[in-house]
């Protein structure tokens, strides 16, 4: 019955002169959604309005659930598209459209014309009156609702005319790449897969920096962390992950430093290798899953240490968020079930039983003296040897 999808975008129509940009942006990530699906489809736009039309036989749920994993839409409605043949010829359209869409007709409606073709011979008011007196004589089951009805039959006098009655949501949000590119620290936990969806709807790119730390992390462990990011690249698209080995950093702090110190020291040190990786990358910032809190390594104190070995912004879009808030988000994009698996991943291996909590930076800058004789070949040798995986959905 549908050939055609009408897509609904909602921050991009406040944009000024640069608002093609935009649309350009969401255009180009439909088009990488929708050549993963069974089907020939052409998108084209038109009088403010974008549509997606199919040539030939394709898979509608799988259509509709890529433009649900695509940024910047709000609503994908199934449409019928028609000809101007006269107001006759539309009623029997839209009589037509109600009975081939929707079996049972124990329900309630409302009629929503909007005209903008404003020569056309009648107004809205008098096609919405008009239309549902029709359905009323054809369908005498049918009730009308004005307040809050079942279903909303929304006809649109264009240079074509749209009829559709249903709006799946979309994800919201802003295109993809349109608001420059950032490196998320991923790691196995619930928090920075939710970190990197929340930055890509705002329209950022992402890449990763994982660090990984065998043998005390397995094979598993860093496999998971590459399911999550497959997981976010469904909607943010690819990503280059890079996959840091971790571990003679990890054990040279761990001799050297305070235990208690452990987890803002090693943090310090990753904030630098995932900088160095995104200023290869031209990223404009970092992106990390912490809440205010949320452990000991996350007091305003800590982040304010980690934060002062960073030349670039740090992004926490979780920053105020409690735990609960963010499983919820983690379960609406997938996410949840991958992060939970039992692999450990390096930070919880190596954390302290008693970790600081309000750290000093003068006591962190001193103990960090006692790196001084191996940690740069160590960083280096880390950098030297980070594998690259490329992560598409």
């Amino acid at each position: 019955m549908y050939k055609a999808f009408l897509i609904k975008y909602a921050e991009i129509a406040i944009k000024g002169k640069n608002r093609y940009l935009f649309e350009d942006a969401l255009v180009s990530q439909m088009k990488r959604a929708l050549g993963k699906v069974d089907g020939t489809f052409k998108i084209r736009r038109e009088q403010g309005r974008i549509y997606v039309e199919t040539e030939g036989e394709y898979d509608f749920d799988e259509a509709v659930e890529a433009l649900r994993h695509v940024f910047g839409i709000v609503g994908i409605c199934p449409v019928v598209i028609l000809k101007d043949e006269g107001f006759e010829q539309l009623l029997d359209e839209v009589v037509r459209y109600v009975e081939a869409a929707y079996p049972e007709k124990n329900f309630t409606f409302k009629v929503n014309a909007r005209r903008a073709r404003k020569n056309y011979p009648l107004e809205s008011m008098e096609i919405n009156a008009r239309v549902g007196e029709r359905l009323l004589e054809a369908f005498p089951e049918l009730r009308v609702d004005v307040h809050s009805p079942d279903v909303m039959v929304n006809i649109e006098i264009r240079n074509q005319i749209n009829l559709y009655s249903t709006v799946i949501p979309g994800p919201g949000g802003m295109p993809v790449g349109t608001n420059g590119k950032a490196m998320l620290l991923l790691s196995g936990g619930i928090d920075s897969p939710v970190a990197g969806y929340m930055i890509a709807k705002r329209g950022v790119a992402i890449d990763a920096t994982y660090f990984h730390a065998p043998p005390y992390t397995s094979e598993r462990a860093k496999q998971k962390v590459v399911d999550l990011a497959k997981i976010v690249a469904k909607y943010a698209g690819p990503i280059n992950l890079h996959v840091v080995n971790f571990t003679d950093i990890q054990l040279y702090i761990y001799e050297q430093c305070p235990h208690e110190e452990l987890t803002i020291i090693m943090r310090r040190y990753m904030m630098k290798l995932a900088e160095h990786f995104a200023k290869e990358n031209k990223c404009l910032g970092l992106i990390t899953g912490e809440s205010i809190g949320q452990v000991a390594s996350q007091t305003m104190q800590s982040l304010a240490a980690t934060n002062e070995v960073c030349t670039m912004p740090v992004y926490r879009p979780l920053i105020g968020f409690d735990k609960q808030e963010i499983v919820e988000i983690s379960e609406k994009i997938g996410a949840y079930e991958t992060s939970i698996l039992p692999y450990e991943d390096c930070c919880t291996i190596f954390v302290a039983k008693h970790p600081v909590t309000k750290p000093s930076l003068n006591v962190i800058h001193n103990d960090e003296k006692k790196l001084a004789e191996k940690i740069d070949a160590l960083m280096q040798e880390a950098i030297d040897t980070v594998e690259v995986i490329h992560i598409e959905a």
